[in-house]
């Protein structure tokens, strides 16, 4: 069994993504409400980035308004 540790330096998400017409749909499949779309893979890949920073943002900040945490951290990992 790995420790938190080792868990989390393992820890990879999904990126799918799919050719619509001219453009690239892409979104992230563990993670509920990212998704983008971009004119080349890349450019989908680098938006998809973009999305997933912008999604944990807005959730940071909705719950910080929601559950008055008495205490916070940064939670760092790589």
């Amino acid at each position: 069994m790995l420790g938190l540790t080792e868990y989390i330096e393992e820890m990879k998400l999904t990126a799918a993504y799919k050719k619509v017409d001219d453009w690239w749909a892409a979104s992230i499949e563990e993670i509920p409400g990212v998704h983008t779309q971009g004119a080349t893979f890349e450019e989908a890949r680098d938006n998809l980035k973009d999305a997933l920073r912008m999604v944990l943002e807005v959730n940071r900040e909705l719950a910080e308004k929601e559950n008055g945490a008495t205490r916070r951290e940064e939670f760092v990992f790589a």
